[in-house]
């Protein structure tokens, strides 16, 4: 995907002495960094849910306590992409995918206009976080993690949530239990430093071997694509070298992890730009941050594969790529 870059060449200036230090820097500062300890809170990531919902997703998200606007946040995402007007095969409607019979009993008056309409999010995001809540009172005396057990009752029904004393034994319910609690880390703001994760260096390095490469919308660095790449298509090769499989685009790898704040960057981590800081959505271009305030990215039509610096104004933020987060995202958002 491609960024317009009013910085001209500078960076792709850089002299081999400055290259070798940062190269070198990357490498010590996450080796000292390994294994600090780190978590999530439960306030929502600066632009994770776009700006139309994101006031729904934050009141309704703290309805009850085995909810937070973060996990609502994630259900929402792993069932429709935040998209009002998704519709599936199995007649699954709106933002929050009600099928109708559900709809019809758990469907509420959000916005108090005197309509429940599924595909108004005021209406559906409201009943998504009260049925949640809903679930969670019946299977409240059940062991486990009450959000664990909230999750699995919407998928498998609250009976086999008591049957089984905890998430039942089924592989798509436990699959999906796991996957909306890992989405959750990603629209969750950190409110502790996050450890740095083992593939970083291995990334950082496959993407140092690609400097000077030319830049090719749509790249994936195929031979058919005689080894170019776009920035999503960099970023995207970067990890898998590393056994990390990322969605091709980028504003949709912003969610494969928790999210660093500025000052908590570590080589390794993604780093992300957008024509709107409110709306992970319209971001539009993604490098891979190296230390000292650059990133190594595919930039542009004409340039090459360079160190860039990260300060500009559009940037919109990091997120800190994991495997467990990569593989919680959904395959068609």
């Amino acid at each position: 995907m491609r960024k317009v870059w009013v910085i001209g060449g500078a960076a792709a200036a850089l002299g081999l002495s400055f290259v070798m230090l940062l190269v070198i820097g990357v490498y010590v500062v996450a080796g000292n960094l390994l294994g600090e300890v780190g978590g999530t809170g439960k306030t929502l990531a600066k632009g994770a849910v776009p700006a139309a919902y994101q006031t729904l997703v934050q009141k309704w998200g703290n309805l009850c306590s085995a909810l937070n606007p973060a996990l609502l946040a994630a259900q929402l995402y792993q069932e429709s992409g935040f998209n009002p007007k998704a519709q599936s095969p199995a007649a699954a409607q709106g933002i929050a995918q009600f099928i109708p019979g559900t709809w019809a009993t758990h469907g509420i008056d959000g916005n108090g206009d005197g309509v429940r309409d599924v595909w108004d999010p005021n209406d559906a995001i409201p009943s998504a976080a009260s049925y949640d809540c809903q679930l969670a009172s019946y299977v409240k005396d059940v062991p486990g993690n009450v959000s664990d057990n909230m999750l699995a009752a919407y998928n498998a029904g609250a009976y086999a949530v008591i049957k089984y004393k905890g998430v039942p034994p089924y592989k798509e319910t436990q699959n999906y239990v796991k996957t909306i609690t890992t989405l959750e880390e990603s629209f969750a703001a950190p409110v502790s430093r996050l450890s740095p994760t083992k593939q970083a260096a291995g990334a950082i390095n496959y993407a140092q071997n690609k400097l000077g490469t030319p830049y090719l919308w749509g790249g994936n660095g195929t031979a058919a694509d005689r080894g170019r790449f776009d920035c999503s298509g960099l970023t995207k090769a970067a990890y898998a070298s590393v056994g990390i499989t990322l969605p091709r685009v980028a504003n949709d790898q912003y969610n494969a992890g928790p999210h660093p704040s500025r000052k908590e960057l570590l080589p390794g981590d993604l780093v992300f730009f957008s024509t709107d800081l409110s709306n992970s959505r319209a971001i539009h271009h993604v490098g891979i941050y190296v230390g000292g305030g650059y990133m190594i990215d595919a930039p542009y039509t004409g340039a090459v594969i360079r160190f860039d610096p990260i300060d500009s104004a559009d940037y919109f933020g990091a997120t800190r790529v994991t495997e467990d987060g990569a593989k919680a995202l959904p395959t068609a958002v």
